[in-house]
């Protein structure tokens, strides 16, 4: 099967990194979100037990593009209380996704740089080492281009290679703002009331057919609905 990240140039591609203003601009944009997301009034469901601490394995967090806003809020809650050695992110390869990674290094985020257009094979490779050394891993199925609530093929290679669940995660923000982005992008407003969802884990074997990788791919979807 091919999977959405992997690309098929075999050459090295460095993503792109930010500049020392750019660099600025995104650690004061950090402070700014540390004040708000602690207004945020978030709650976590987790029905399924993903955070009962039964297990310490690596899993693959799955969240619409358009909640990163609240994504490092589901992180902190997760860092505690599902350990691991550290979480792994998927961010675009592009001069966005620079400021993105720069944004999540100051939460002890290690950005995994690559999409389906650039950098794909390189990224899934090193996101996979990060896991063998038992890190999470999170990604954005609809990401980076999308179009909007489609579930790609990166999410569904990653773990069909690692074995790794995914965790479907899905974020209903109550006051918000959003954006005329292609992913029509979601900011909690202060004080916002945030209910957070911790769908079943969905697991995908190397074996698994391409009907049934559809039916997954659905299951996933409904769990982290729009």
């Amino acid at each position: 099967m091919k999977t959405g990240l992997v690309s098929k140039s075999p050459m090295t591609v460095s993503p792109r990194q930010p500049r020392w203003f750019e660099k600025f601009g995104a650690t004061l944009l950090v402070w700014c979100a540390r004040l708000l997301m602690a207004s945020w009034r978030c709650r976590i469901i987790d029905e399924h037990g993903v955070l009962s601490g039964k297990q310490n394995s690596p899993v693959i967090w799955g969240i619409w593009h358009n909640r990163l806003a609240i994504s490092m809020v589901v992180y902190g809650v997760v860092r505690k209380r599902r350990p691991a050695a550290g979480l792994a992110a998927f961010i675009s390869a592009s001069k966005d996704g620079g400021l993105l990674a720069y944004i999540l290094s100051k939460f002890q985020v290690q950005a995994v740089r690559g999409s389906s257009s650039r950098r794909g094979r390189q990224a899934l490779l090193e996101c996979i080492g990060w896991m063998e050394k038992n890190y999470h891993a999170a990604i954005t199925p609809d990401g980076p281009r999308g179009p909007v609530y489609r579930i790609q093929d990166g999410i569904i290679g990653l773990a069909q290679i690692t074995g790794a669940p995914i965790i479907p995660v899905y974020a209903d923000i109550r006051w918000k703002l959003e954006l005329k982005s292609w992913d029509r992008f979601q900011i909690p407003l202060p004080f916002s009331r945030c209910l957070l969802h911790l769908g079943a884990p969905v697991s995908i074997t190397r074996d698994s057919t391409e009907e049934e990788i559809e039916v997954l791919k659905q299951k996933l979807k409904e769990s982290m609905r729009t």
